[in-house]
């Protein structure tokens, strides 16, 4: 019987982590925290809470990572901290949108970018399938990077690896050069002065549907703290996908110490990066701005199509930034999607093998990986890529994400109790004060996040709950086919 193969060591697995969680958002986000907070000490405040949030929490899942050093990861530990009903319903979330719905969406970003460089490979661009129905390019770039980075993933973890190291160590290059050339080539002192003068001044911009500013709102105590809650459904999913290592902890060397390191030092990397990359934004761009004009004048808050990274490099290579940034996502994206799709087919995996997915996605090909989870994920994620709507999607999930988030860190607490005596190779850091602030503050997000965006935090809390008849189906079908069988805990 084939079994996992331990080829992960902790730099490749740290490079999972960094390879993850820089896709294309922080070439994009900023944009919109800038609108929410109005100023370079507002936009950097909500990066560093952000960076503060998801190093408490990759050092909080230290802990369980060396508690169950398993497939599955995060499903792994909330079935064992609460029930295979509250594991379920976070595999089903990650399966229907959370890790597709990123697939989908970060593959049809690496195809939007490559269509800067060969325009015949833009929306514009369809392609005739039957009648009247017919995909664009787009989506055809995005479908066949999805299908081709999954079967490399199937021919093996040490392939994969590869794949995401060299693209990882590549993007990283590439930030970096960004970030110098930024700050010391490209800096623009008027827009430093300007950014500087009005470091503080805290405002929301209202927009209506053709993106014109109808109001601005000054805000000051309670207000800004909303607005920086609120900011955070970008910064957040841009540093998202930390947590993929774990579910690929089954093919870690010494996982129980290089889980944890991994997290810790994967996270640490790619905070500094972004604070950093903002920076260099702030020197080059100021954050104040238009909507029409220069890319000087429409400024960060009004960079065009959202594009703060493109603008920024125009500002540094005149004439080339475009092409540049757009060379830059690609490199970026493909090393993300490849993560994600290496590690998201093991939570399947862990799912299948408790009899919540179908027995066949929890086997393993000759190569040693779980090659038919793999093709489930490259399906769905690619009929995400023809319906269009993953972005919607994931819009409503980032408040579900940020409650498995809670919930997975209140399992330690839960785990402590049920568990006293277990190894725990790492200890969560800062154990209980650092859990619990992570727990109150995400708490604090998403119960403002109920409050200022019920359109996307109620949808998104009904695709998990639609998760619950879903697993008491699924459980019954199985007591039906194998009667005795259906106790899904392992």
């Amino acid at each position: 019987m084939s079994e996992f193969k331990r080829d992960i060591k902790l730099l490749d697995a740290i490079l999972i982590v960094v390879g993850i969680m820089i896709g294309s958002g922080i070439f994009l986000v900023s944009v919109d925290i800038a609108r929410q907070v109005g100023s370079a000490g507002w936009l950097l405040v909500v990066w560093v809470v952000t960076g503060v949030l998801t190093l408490i929490g990759a050092m909080s899942y230290g802990e369980l990572g060396s508690l169950f050093p398993q497939a599955g990861g995060q499903y792994i530990y909330l079935r064992e901290a609460y029930n295979p009903l509250v594991a379920f319903l976070y595999g089903w979330t990650c399966f229907m949108v959370i890790q597709t719905g990123s697939i989908a969406a970060v593959g049809v970003a690496f195809a939007k970018y490559l269509a800067v460089i060969v325009p015949g490979l833009d929306e514009s661009h369809s392609v005739h399938i039957v009648g009247d129905y017919s995909i664009h390019m787009t989506q055809v770039v995005a479908i066949t990077m999805i299908c081709f980075l999954t079967w490399i993933n199937t021919r093996g973890v040490h392939t994969g690896k590869l794949i995401q190291n060299t693209f990882t160590f590549a993007k990283v290059a590439s930030l970096l050069g960004l970030i110098i050339f930024g700050i010391f080539v490209g800096i623009n002192h008027e827009v430093v002065t300007q950014n500087l003068a009005h470091f503080w001044d805290a405002h929301r911009l209202v927009l209506d549907d053709q993106g014109n500013v109808t109001s601005v709102i000054q805000l000051s105590g309670w207000t800004i703290i909303v607005a920086i809650a609120v900011a955070q459904v970008g910064s957040l999913f841009s540093s998202d996908g930390w947590n993929n290592v774990t579910f690929a902890a089954a093919e870690v060397v010494n996982p129980k110490r290089n889980i944890p390191l991994a997290l810790l030092f994967g996270t640490l990397i790619v905070t500094g990066i972004y604070l950093s990359v903002n920076i260099a934004y702030l020197c080059t761009l100021p954050v104040q701005g238009t909507p029409q004009g220069t890319v000087l004048q429409q400024g960060i808050q009004f960079a065009s199509n959202d594009r703060v990274g493109a603008a920024s490099a125009e500002v540094i290579f005149p004439g080339m930034g475009a092409s540049i940034m757009a060379v830059l996502i690609m490199v970026s994206t493909f090393g993300c999607n490849n993560g994600m799709i290496l590690a998201g087919a093991r939570c399947y995996y862990a799912m299948a093998k408790d009899k919540l997915f179908f027995n066949k996605v929890g086997t393993l090909n000759k190569n040693s990986v779980p090659s038919i989870a793999l093709w489930f994920q490259c399906v769905w994620a690619s009929i995400l890529c023809l319906s269009g709507k993953y972005g919607d999607l994931l819009d409503y999930v980032v408040f579900a994400v940020l409650l498995f988030y809670i919930a997975t860190i209140l399992g330690i607490f839960v785990l402590r109790r049920k568990m006293p005596n277990a190894e725990r190779g790492i200890k969560a850091f800062g154990y209980p004060l650092l859990p619990a602030l992570y727990i109150v503050m995400a708490l604090m997000i998403c119960i403002i996040l109920l409050m200022e965006k019920p359109m996307y935090t109620y949808p998104g809390l009904g695709i998990v709950l639609l998760g619950v008849p879903v697993y008491y189906l699924w459980a019954a079908r199985q007591s039906a086919v194998s009667p005795g069988g259906g106790d899904t805990q392992s």
